[in-house]
């Protein structure tokens, strides 16, 4: 890291995925603020990690609350003058869950699911996003990492979740159109599917461990300069829109 010690945002890293993302971050040798919308949860998640001697710092974010949002790029700015990686792993899943497709149909489910997700999984990391580049800018570096899922791939969508599904394919659809502007800039943005995790979203019946499916997220967020922006990655392997 050119003995620049880079600081990294994970969002919505109390427990699961994003747990595992600032403890991996942090081995790397990142300074990470880890967030939750969890006050009690989110200070216990990070003393947790504290006390593996990693470098974690706690910072409240409730990713759909714009006063929220700015207060987070501010705090970060503040007590660390740059912002090198943003992983914007904050979701919900209000719509099903996956060992029950049955009891999501696209016909049961209401609009105010659709518009909780999408203000969660969409709105929030647009808006993030938009509040973090132009803190990357300042130092000509950034990485940005959006997470994403299978079940939002047009090319193998099905039936069941559709305020989730619709969720991840806009953030497919953002990730391409940020890319597409940073061109140029030494700022890559991606999607990565995490695959089907067992976390409390993900369920029991899931096959993976958060840690086999966080190093992919990982690499996305450590890229060369000469890496990739704008795709779509599981397990850093290029997958289909």
């Amino acid at each position: 890291m050119n003995q620049v010690r880079r600081v990294a945002v994970v969002t919505g890293a109390n427990r699961g995925l994003g747990f595992e993302t600032a403890r991996q971050m942090a081995q790397l040798g990142y300074r990470v603020v880890l967030t939750s919308r969890d006050g009690i949860k989110g200070k216990a998640a990070a003393d947790k990690l504290q006390s593996e001697r990693l470098d974690v710092r706690f910072s409240p974010l409730d990713v759909s609350r714009e006063e929220s949002r700015s207060r987070l790029i501010e705090f970060v700015a503040g007590e660390y003058e740059r912002l090198d990686v943003l992983i914007n792993n904050a979701g919900i899943m209000v719509d099903g869950a996956p060992d029950e497709p049955q009891k999501s149909s696209f016909f049961d489910v209401g609009l105010d699911l659709v518009r909780e997700t999408m203000e969660t999984n969409v709105y929030g990391p647009y808006r993030l996003i938009q509040l973090a580049v132009p803190q990357m800018r300042r130092h000509g570096y950034g990485r940005i990492v959006n997470l994403s899922s299978g079940l939002g791939q047009l090319a193998e969508m099905r039936g069941s979740f559709p305020a989730y599904r619709m969720s991840k394919t806009a953030l497919n659809a953002l990730t391409r159109i940020a890319a597409a502007e940073l061109k140029g800039e030494n700022i890559l943005i991606n999607a990565c599917s995490p695959g089907w995790v067992r976390t409390r979203m993900g369920g029991k019946s899931a096959p993976r461990e958060a840690a086999e499916a966080v190093r992919g997220i990982t690499w996305l967020a450590t890229l060369q300069d000469d890496g990739p922006s704008g795709g779509f990655f599981q397990d850093r392997m290029s997958i289909p829109w």
